[in-house]
């Protein structure tokens, strides 16, 4: 699996390479309430085949009438919800107002550098020349946003977080391939051989060595996640001696109550302080009383992605009852 935005240059690249036309969308702004944030990608074939998403299904219909009024060159704008009727019509949010840059014929050696330095793993800084349609790339970081000028537009591509995985589990599989469908850079760190053999998800990197040096060298930010999943204590306390003492904005770890009250024990027998402590997650993720590898993953990221949109998830009283060993 991979992000929505990355399908998206990947299926107009292979539309170019077979000659066909093919319509280039970003969301360029929002106003308001948007169902798609700046940045958002879209791709419309020439024989109205559509790929991606700019508005959830908004405006879609719209692009997909209005396409030949856009020709290769300068690139066009087209701006909904400026009013109620319109926010009406479209099914925008009510106050929400969205404006979406649309670039024709796009050359196909320009998705090819692009797709390069994501394939990298790099965060990609996308200019556009509104007037004459040219694009030029630089490294971006994580906290860049889109930016819309009178005479430039810049999209960000490429994985906006990362994720250290302690541990080549079931769980770990599903992690890996979830995570990167929501712009995760995922990396896998297990000694045991027979682990990483079985490894079978596409696209996660593997850090040599165990885990405790794996997470220096992982070299945790603010955008970063280290979750344990080995089941092995050793395995797990290595990562976490590390991990609570960085930057990382979310450590967890999967177990029980009961076995993350004794990880905590044990962590304290460190030098570790209570508050970095109290950092660890642990039973990791939200209560769905899930019991599959695939559900403990889904329960996981949901938890990841509401803390790092801001909203804090309460504990459901049944959590105390979770068997997560």
């Amino acid at each position: 699996m991979q992000s929505l935005d990355l399908d998206v240059l990947e299926r107009a690249l292979s539309w170019r390479r077979e000659g066909r036309r093919v319509w280039l969308i970003t969301v360029a702004q929002t106003f308001g309430a948007s169902p798609r944030p700046p940045g958002s990608l879209a791709a419309i074939r020439d024989d109205g085949i559509l790929v991606g998403s700019v508005s959830g299904g908004c405006i879609e219909d719209d692009l997909l009438a209005r396409r030949e009024e856009y020709g290769a060159g300068k690139p066009g704008f087209a701006r909904y919800g400026v009013s109620a009727e319109d926010a009406r019509r479209f099914g925008l949010p009510c106050g929400g107002e969205l404006e979406v840059i649309v670039e024709s014929d796009v050359p196909v050696q320009r998705f090819e550098a692009l797709l390069e330095r994501i394939a990298q793993g790099r965060i990609v800084a996308r200019h556009v020349d509104l007037v004459t349609g040219d694009w030029s790339l630089a490294d971006a970081s994580p906290v860049d946003e889109c930016e819309r000028t009178p005479s430039r537009f810049t999209a960000v591509h490429g994985p906006r977080w990362r994720m250290l995985v302690i541990g080549g589990s079931e769980i770990a599989h599903y992690l890996a391939e979830i995570a990167a469908t929501v712009d995760y850079q995922v990396f896998v760190c297990d000694p045991r051989e027979e682990y990483r053999g079985a490894w079978r998800a596409k696209g996660a990197r593997w850090i040599d060595g165990m885990p405790d040096d794996a997470v220096l060298a992982f070299k945790p930010d603010g955008h970063s996640v280290v979750l344990t999943v080995s089941h092995d204590p050793k395995l797990d306390d290595m990562a976490l001696l590390e991990a609570l003492r960085s930057d990382a904005f979310y450590v967890g770890a999967v177990g029980s109550e009961r076995t993350n009250a004794e990880r905590r024990r044990r962590l304290a027998l460190f030098d570790l302080t209570p508050q970095q402590i109290a950092r660890l997650r642990g039973p990791v993720g939200i209560s769905i009383g899930s019991r599959t590898p695939p559900e403990i993953a889904v329960a996981i990221l949901a938890d990841l992605i509401a803390s790092r949109n801001g909203i804090v998830l309460e504990k459901a009283a049944a959590a105390a009852g979770r068997k997560r060993a």
